[in-house]
């Protein structure tokens, strides 16, 4: 009897575990489900909305025409900045500091060398008009952008693609990519878009508050449609790659392909569990090799580096009018603002370098004509408000909640600030064509690696247009 007991007490168990099993894989199955009901559900896209920007209130109508444009100086405005030059004030560097407290100011002497006595701005000024630029009104704002077109060949496809920069940088940082991307790929080439984001050098800065990432994003869609392109690719890194991500969830019919070398997934309970079991078991989380040699260790090349590197957004996203008073006063502090971020952004070792490694990837000529656009141009606070204009409102946007559906390739640059995994990506771009991992690279690759990046928009292009 006892054993008989033992046995209905046994089946009873198993009995209780089973029903617990199916109520376990019936909890599971009904949040697969709901993920996927959801997800279906979420929105697409986001509103393009309207605003103006311009002084006053918007009038009846606009001049939507578009006009060339030509960058100029003059002999005075070369004195002005060789007088503030020559008044600079200069503070001895720590021994052996080299990078590390910022830029070296025993190197900052010979870069003010060489801009007083051997930099031609005039000479760069007629570089910079190598190719056509024009302006044109959107919302209120002259809006200064680079068209360049290929030359014209028989049986050859030609794609516009717009490129879009971030900050401290321009539309000159994609000088050198300009014309691998215009050359023939196998039957295909690009006319090539390249706009300033309205406050960054010479598109006009916004006169209202509010001008966010979004508001950038509607412009150059208007920009882009102006142009008369219906359908077209882009490419952003930095701030360009949140614009132009705007952009392919405002109107995805338009946007055939998003490039981005610079992209921010959503952070989620997943992501941080995979931090946890990545390094020891990659496969569990969709981790590669290649990923866990770019994480780990975590607080060392992620945590530690952003915090020493994001000092300058702390300051622009809450008080940039006091900052930018500075620097925009100041020719050498401008200069030194903006290169040291082309130093430990291009790679963080270079902080150890006395001299900031700038001219291992840059010339000093190629450096301080993008430090010229910013001060001939005033536009350094305007640029800096950029960042209190989009931090200030984080939990409430919309476009951080909506997913990106368009085709999308994802350049992984090995000194970029951050590493984001394939699948980390996939939680905000949900339509990925190729991730990369490219051998070398930083923050600034049309002007660190020209050649690389132009191959990698190539072949996604071509992958997505099944070229």
């Amino acid at each position: 009897m006892q054993r008989l007991q033992d046995l209905k007490e046994t089946f009873f168990g198993l009995e209780v575990v089973q029903q617990q099993l199916l109520i376990s894989s019936a909890v599971a199955i009904g949040g697969i489900l709901a993920y996927w009901v959801f997800r279906s559900k979420e929105a697409k896209t986001i509103p393009i909305g309207h605003g103006w920007w311009g002084k006053g209130k918007k009038p009846l109508s606009e001049d939507d025409q578009i006009h060339t444009f030509t960058i100029t100086t003059s002999d005075e405005e070369i004195k002005d900045l060789h007088a503030r030059l020559d008044l600079t004030r200069y503070t001895d560097p720590l021994e052996d500091s080299h990078f590390n407290f910022g830029f070296n100011s025993t190197y900052l002497k010979r870069v003010v060398s060489h801009w007083r006595n051997v930099y031609d701005w005039k000479k760069q000024v007629a570089a910079l008009n190598q190719y056509p630029h024009f302006k044109t009104k959107i919302e209120g704002l002259d809006v200064h952008f680079i068209r360049v077109c290929p030359p014209s060949r028989e049986n050859q496809k030609v794609v516009p693609l717009m490129l879009v920069h971030g900050w401290p940088g321009s539309f000159y940082e994609f000088y050198k990519i300009i014309p691998l991307l215009t050359q023939n790929h196998d039957g295909v080439a690009f006319e090539v878009i390249c706009p300033s984001i309205p406050g960054y050098g010479y598109s006009e800065a916004p006169q209202k508050k509010g001008f966010d990432s979004v508001a950038a994003a509607r412009i150059f869609l208007t920009l882009m449609e102006r142009l008369g392109f219906s359908q077209f690719y882009l490419h952003g890194g930095d701030w360009g790659s949140a614009i132009t991500t705007n952009m392919a969830q405002m109107k995805p019919d338009c946007v055939k392909g998003l490039h981005l070398t610079m992209f921010f997934p959503r952070r989620n309970f997943k992501m941080s569990l995979s931090l946890v079991i990545g390094r020891y078991l990659p496969f569990l989380v969709g981790f590669t090799r290649e990923d866990v040699r770019r994480i780990y260790p975590y607080f060392q090349k992620n945590v530690w580096q952003m915090l020493e590197e994001t000092g300058y957004m702390h300051i622009q996203a809450t008080k940039p009018d006091t900052a930018g008073c500075a620097v925009n006063n100041s020719p050498v502090g401008l200069a030194a603002y903006i290169l040291e971020k082309f130093s430990s952004w291009t790679d963080m070792k270079y902080r150890d370098l006395s001299d900031g490694g700038l001219e291992r990837m840059f010339t000093l000529d190629d450096l301080l004509t993008n430090v010229m656009i910013y001060w001939t141009t005033s536009s350094m606070t305007s640029s800096m408000r950029f960042y209190k204009e989009n931090f200030g409102n984080l939990i409430n946007r919309l476009d951080f909640k909506t997913g990106v559906f368009v085709p999308t390739g994802l350049a992984a640059f090995p000194n970029e600030l951050m590493h984001n995994p394939k699948v980390w990506a996939q939680t905000k771009y949900r339509n990925i064509y190729s991730y990369t991992f490219m051998p070398r690279g930083g923050h600034f690759p049309a002007f660190e690696e020209p050649q690389l990046l132009a191959d990698d928009i190539v072949q996604f292009v071509k992958k997505v247009g099944k070229i």
